[in-house]
């Protein structure tokens, strides 16, 4: 049986749901592949090919700070043995070409991504490597340590050496104890990591007496270690979460319950730490949080009673409506069960309709529109509920601005009130000035100038927002394809759909719809 170094991957995507799962899809190192490292962005990513050299990367095209199309030009250009594989949606074809004109091998939509095709693409890449020749290969590892605990956080039923096991955790209790740096301003140093381990190791080895420790990167920014003790006494593990989370508060611990099978690892992982990181999001001030206190009670939900809001705001009843609203968000910060994404997408959502239903009651909403794009920046970035909720409030006080400074714009004229309404029902149609001027007896230049001088908005930007408006639902709602959405609302011009979508509201139809199944699906 032949044995050979693996093909190192590093994987690079601003979702970590996508991380996750493609690491789901096939036993990798059985493969004779190994993921180095992962990535939310190309800047990450270029720090880490530094120390993981890896022989291919496998990035999302779409990504802030510094996306795929960049990132292949940058890594082809320094490092131009590195083999690239592009992931992408539809739509995003043009990035898609401008990263293969600077060296990616290939690309996979992810709508269609399987185990099997990202294999052959994975294939593919290697056996351009000198290195690597994947047509008839067998793999035979003796794993490590490392190796098996990877492989049991990852997921896999994993066969090992009770040996090795033993050997490195030989006391009969465990647990795992994470150190979570994602708001920490050193939190890529490796110096500053290399230091946490050994405060971690000084602050065991003086409290408990029986005891061994590993420590592993799970996640960006997180660092594992299980603790293996002959009795495990909690309130010294706590003690040292203390000792650590005071010596620096910009650092959070999450510990697991107490359990004796090593083989459980992963379970332990990913059913109460993963869920304990997560909940920091909403308690950013409790620097240690054990699951004995959270994983037992489910907090109690109800859904915001968005009919009700709207009918407040329709009615110029603002004051009921953001009382309500802001008494909402009170409670939801207590509904730490909420997945993040789901948590910031409802507010998102809000601001968005609170903009488009002042539009429609003719408000001037140009500063609302053009500060909607930090709002939800801010939002996106935001490390904590409470973050999320002042955010919220700074957009309120811009709104009531709005209302009291800049009072509706509604004109009581039959006739533009007409055309309104029969663009409202039209909009579907190729309707166009022309044609709309022919329908009711106008020159269309009369009409166009008539338009804009009883309505805030032009013709086509107005025409534009209820289309884009009407997307949004389909987005949401409905199944089809962005193509067939874009044709559904009045848009012959795919390209131009997108375009028009990404001005009114910030992002790429398939960046809304992504946004909104995540919600849907209940991925939390």
């Amino acid at each position: 049986m032949k044995t050979r170094q693996f093909c190192r991957t590093l994987i690079v995507d601003d979702e970590l749901l996508i991380r996750r799962g493609i690491k789901y899809y096939f036993d990798w190192e059985a493969e004779g592949f190994q993921i180095v490292g992962e990535a939310s962005n190309g800047e990450e990513a270029l720090e880490l090919i530094k120390t993981t050299n890896p022989h291919i990367i496998l990035t999302d095209i779409v990504m802030p700070i510094m996306d795929g199309e960049e990132l292949t030009r940058v890594v082809k250009s320094t490092y131009p043995h590195i083999e690239i594989i592009i992931l992408s949606s539809f739509g995003e074809f043009n990035y898609v070409r401008s990263a293969f004109q600077s060296g990616a091998i290939d690309y996979i939509l992810k709508p269609n991504l399987n185990a099997n095709d990202l294999l052959q693409v994975l294939k593919k890449a290697a056996n351009r490597i000198s290195e690597f020749s994947f047509a008839c290969e067998v793999f035979d590892m003796e794993l490590s340590i490392e190796h098996i605990v990877d492989k049991l956080i990852s997921g896999y039923e994993q066969e090992y050496d009770v040996n090795i096991a033993t050997k490195a955790f030989p006391y009969k209790n465990y647990c795992l104890f994470t150190v979570d740096l994602r708001s920490h301003p050193l939190r890529r140093e490796n110096k500053f990591i290399q230091s946490t381990k050994e405060k971690f190791s000084l602050l065991v080895d003086a409290q408990i007496s029986q005891v061994a420790y590993y420590s592993f990167k799970v996640e960006q920014d997180i660092t594992l270690f299980i603790v293996n003790v002959e009795e495990l006494q909690i309130v010294d593990i706590i003690e040292v979460a203390n000792k650590m989370v005071n010596s620096d508060p910009q650092m959070g611990v999450v510990i697991s319950n107490e359990f004796h099978d090593f083989s459980k690892i992963g379970y332990q992982y990913n059913k109460e730490v993963l869920k304990l990181i997560e909940y920091r999001f909403y308690y950013p001030d409790e620097r240690v949080l054990l699951a004995k206190n959270f994983l037992n009670e489910k907090p109690a939900y109800k859904a915001f009673n968005l009919d009700k809001f709207t009918d407040d705001l329709t009615h110029k009843r603002f004051d009921t409506a953001i009382s309500d609203l802001k008494a909402y968000t009170n409670k939801l910060t207590n509904y730490y069960i909420m997945d993040v994404i789901e948590f910031k997408y409802f507010f998102e959502n809000i601001i968005f309709n609170i903009i488009i239903l002042l539009g429609n009651m003719h408000y001037d909403v140009k500063v609302l529109e053009t500060k909607k794009y930090s709002f939800f920046q801010s939002i996106d970035e935001a490390v904590s509920a409470s973050e999320v909720v002042e955010q919220l409030n700074l957009f309120i006080n811009d709104m009531f601005d709005c209302v009291v400074s800049k009072p509706s714009m509604l004109v009581e004229n039959p006739n533009i009130n007409m055309l309104l309404e029969y663009i409202q029902k039209h909009y579907a149609e190729q309707l166009t000035l022309t044609s709309m001027a022919e329908h009711f007896h106008f020159h269309p230049s009369y009409l166009s100038s008539y338009f804009s001088a009883h309505n805030k908005e032009g013709f086509i930007e107005y025409l534009n927002k209820i289309r884009i408006e009407a997307a949004t639902n389909l987005l949401e709602q409905s199944p089809i394809t962005i193509s067939e959405i874009s044709a559904k609302v009045g848009y012959t011009d795919h390209s131009y759909f997108c375009k028009v979508s990404k001005k009114l509201i910030g992002m790429s139809p398939s960046k809304y719809r992504k946004k909104s199944i995540k919600v849907k699906t209940g991925l939390s």
